[in-house]
């Protein structure tokens, strides 16, 4: 009987691990083919044999999306796996028909067939939207369920862009490990943080082989935390599932591929940046919660931001630096270094678009909305210099370094800079550590 051809359509992370989860030993079936969006310079390689496993000795090659038609009528597709996230409904279904026009089905895998079972207790933190402030409530959990005095395993989405067979399971827990790794910027905006308050992350591409080493790690694990990216749902059985709302974009929680899902899961929903958001597109998230899912509880919090250094944005023409895929496929307009720098009195945000070099103005080419904020875009060393030629190019005062790590470790800016720090903060009850008391007791952690 022949093996049913699949096209499983990606960006380096949900994709790789449909194909290990799904359909990697499944002798019916043949993925003939990964493609790949959004992330720059992924199609070309290969996802390697050793990874692949021993029906494709060969591995399985990569390419660009625009070239789906085509792959599809040259294998022979029965069947695409649209496999990546943050998309809106419009553009999975413009995507579904390019697939369908080809002639071929067009799937949506979901948890049944992806999540894996941990033999450790699971709490899940994802979100509706990239720059939901996912990151700060992970880190949040991590904290309130480390002064708890238990051994905590982060375990991060992924995002691997490098040397594949070398990312199947990676663990940092020092600072040098991200040198190791040879991580790129967002990497590091998601590893930094967990690593400098003391507890250990893991992520790669075999997520159960990732979530093996987790629950085996020589520091002791007493909880698995994981750490979603976009708006993705856990690659793992969650017994305690978070998701972040954001006000600022009411309605995005109903509209983004696969943010509801998340949301729909949710033991607990959190509606962050209430302190910031206006009082419609509050009521509008709170609304839709109770929609779709009226028995998850409702955590209301604030986004607070701090400066490092005040001083060196007051009275001073600023260049502000945000998270590269909140700006681009996130769609925010403004982010921490923004607000923060409004509050300590900056005069003009100085627009880098006169100064982009290198690839940072195919950036811009690609997402023009991002307007006068530089994002941190750190995908290999070429646009690291890139980034880094850019900033220095810049007519401005002072730079904001509003990304979640020490730009200015990896980066020679040759200005004044300053850092802002984001934290989660609950108002009123429900609260974080409420909520994670009461799973410690269920679950015998005390």
């Amino acid at each position: 009987m022949s093996r049913r051809k699949v096209i499983i359509i990606g960006a380096a992370g949900r994709d790789f691990h449909n194909f290990n989860t799904r359909y990697r030993d499944d002798e019916s079936v043949e993925v003939v083919a990964f493609t790949a969006e959004q992330i720059p310079g992924i199609e070309g390689r290969t996802y390697p044999a050793e990874l692949a496993g021993p029906l494709y000795p060969n591995g399985i090659p990569i390419f660009a999306e625009e070239e789906l038609p085509r792959l599809i009528a040259e294998m022979g597709a029965d069947e695409c796996a649209f496999s990546y996230s943050d998309i809106s409904y419009n553009h999975v279904m413009g995507v579904a028909a390019i697939v369908q026009a080809a002639g071929a089905s067009f799937t949506l895998l979901g948890p049944a067939d992806t999540q894996v079972k941990s033999t450790k207790p699971v709490i899940s933190v994802c979100a509706v939207r990239t720059g939901s402030g996912k990151s700060q409530t992970s880190r949040k959990v991590v904290e309130t369920l480390m002064a708890k005095g238990l051994k905590v395993v982060a375990v991060r989405h992924p995002m691997p862009y490098g040397d594949l067979s070398a990312q199947k399971v990676q663990r940092f827990a020092e600072l040098a490990d991200l040198e190791k790794h040879d991580c790129t910027i967002e990497e590091m905006e998601e590893y930094e943080p967990h690593i400098v308050r003391g507890n250990v992350i893991y992520a790669g591409v075999d997520y159960e082989a990732i979530l093996r080493a987790a629950e085996d790690d020589p520091d002791g694990c007493d909880v698995i935390v994981w750490d979603g990216g976009n708006n993705d749902f856990s690659f793992y059985e969650a017994d305690l599932a978070f998701t972040v709302v954001d006000p600022h974009r009411p309605g995005h929680e109903l509209s983004y591929y696969p943010g509801e899902v998340s949301l729909r899961m949710a033991d607990v929903a959190i509606i962050n940046k209430i302190d910031s958001a206006d009082l419609a597109g509050i009521e509008t998230v709170r609304a839709n919660i109770a929609e779709i899912n009226p028995n998850a509880r409702v955590i209301e919090a604030a986004s607070t931001v701090r400066l490092e250094d005040p001083s060196v944005v007051k009275g001073k023409r600023v260049l502000v630096v945000e998270d590269g895929p909140t700006l681009t496929h996130g769609g925010m307009k403004i982010g921490a270094g923004v607000v923060a720098a409004k509050k300590h009195g900056a005069i003009e945000f100085v627009d880098p678009r006169p100064y982009l070099v290198g690839k940072l103005k195919d950036t811009f080419e690609i997402y023009p909305e991002i307007g006068t904020i530089l994002p941190a875009m750190g995908y290999g060393e070429e646009q690291l210099r890139d980034l880094e030629a850019t900033i220095n190019a810049t007519d401005c005062d002072a730079v904001v370094i509003g990304t979640p790590i020490d730009l200015a470790r990896i980066v020679d800016i040759k200005k004044p800079t300053t850092r802002v720090f984001y934290d989660l903060q609950e108002i009123g009850e429900p609260n974080l550590d409420g909520i994670l008391t009461e799973f410690v007791i269920e679950h015998s952690l005390a």
